[in-house]
């Protein structure tokens, strides 16, 4: 078994194909045979910007779709031959070998969940760090903390207003949201109100639109608000979430920035940012109840849709420089993804 990876060596370089690390299942691991990766913004923000705290030679990627080779000795729920999904680690272990862009991944147990047959890998790989990032700002203590998800949800008499809903992170945010029992109000872009409504929003409304704000106020009054998830998090729809959440009295906005500022925010609301990680690290309980006990379930059932769309990069680990390129420029309801 020879590994390749497509390494960064040094900020702000172009990636490079070059022998990957050595893998072996430790415990509370597997190694996973790759057959897609997905690009997230965090890969081309890494490359282009080089953060003072990455660390080089690294093997960026955090979203994988392929079949289990090799568990670890402690590993039960998991076995050679299945086929997976995982979010990969890397940037919490700080060791390449459980990096994404990569032929073979060492892979944490805990954000690992099986697929079924009948879900291709190209659609597949575009869940993993969207499911771990929006239940980080969902279900996380000190965040939303909302009642983990279940396949036979019934309605809590609540509701959560998530912005930017046909982004990866919106759409799977808007699903698990669902199955916690809330109603959603949500919103994108005019071409894909259709798209966020058919993942389980009640009510969507178009971003660009200049009453977005006042139309959703009159969605959400009367409800029971318990926040918002902002799958963008640009100023722009922070200020927009920020004053809808103020004028209903006020609560939490989960960020996907990774900024807790609460800058320019109203002083009746307050901004937490997601890490993604921290569902394995710091509440590992919340990887539990959602990649152990909801996800696998979730998938089979088809409660839990591998959206939005893939859009995929053909040519292996020397195509994830263009992939990244793609991605950079923009896509809208889609995630690049790369065959291997």
């Amino acid at each position: 078994m020879s590994n390749q990876a497509a390494w960064l060596k040094t900020p702000k370089s172009k990636f490079e194909v070059d022998a990957g690390p050595t893998t072996k299942a430790g415990a509370g691991e597997v190694v996973i045979k790759n057959a897609f990766v997905a690009i997230n913004p965090v890969d081309w923000k890494i490359q282009t910007y080089g953060p003072p705290t990455q660390l080089y030679p690294d093997i960026l990627g955090r979203d994988v779709a392929g079949e289990i080779i090799e568990v670890g000795p402690d590993v039960t729920r998991l076995r050679v031959g299945q086929r997976v999904i995982a979010h990969t680690l890397g940037r919490l272990t700080r060791n390449p070998a459980h990096g994404g862009f990569q032929l073979y991944t060492t892979a944490k147990e805990i954000t690992v969940s099986p697929i079924p047959d009948d879900i291709p890998y190209d659609h597949a790989v575009v869940l993993p760090l969207a499911i771990s990032t929006a239940s980080a700002g969902l279900y996380q203590k000190s965040f939303l903390e909302l009642p983990y998800p279940t396949i036979d949800a019934k309605p809590i008499g609540k509701t959560i207003l998530i912005w930017g809903g046909s982004s990866s992170v919106g759409s799977t945010a808007i699903q698990l949201a669902v199955a916690s029992g809330l109603e959603v109000v949500s919103n994108g872009s005019k071409k894909n109100l259709e798209y966020v409504k058919a993942l389980g929003a009640k009510h969507v409304f178009d971003h660009a639109s200049p009453t977005v704000v006042e139309d959703t106020l009159a969605a959400l009054k009367g409800s029971k608000l318990v926040g918002a998830f902002d799958a963008i998090s640009s100023p722009e729809t922070l200020k927009a979430s920020g004053e809808i959440v103020s004028q209903l009295g006020g609560g939490i906005i989960a960020t996907v920035l990774g900024s807790t500022s609460t800058e320019g925010l109203p002083s009746n609301v307050k901004g937490v940012g997601v890490n993604a990680v921290s569902i394995a690290s710091e509440q590992p309980e919340v990887a539990d109840a959602v990649w152990r006990k909801y996800v696998p379930e979730a998938l089979r059932t088809g409660k839990l849709l591998p959206k939005p769309e893939p859009i995929v990069i053909k040519g292996g680990l020397p195509s994830v420089q263009d992939a990244v390129n793609t991605l950079k420029k923009g896509v809208s309801a889609a995630k690049v993804v790369v065959e291997l």
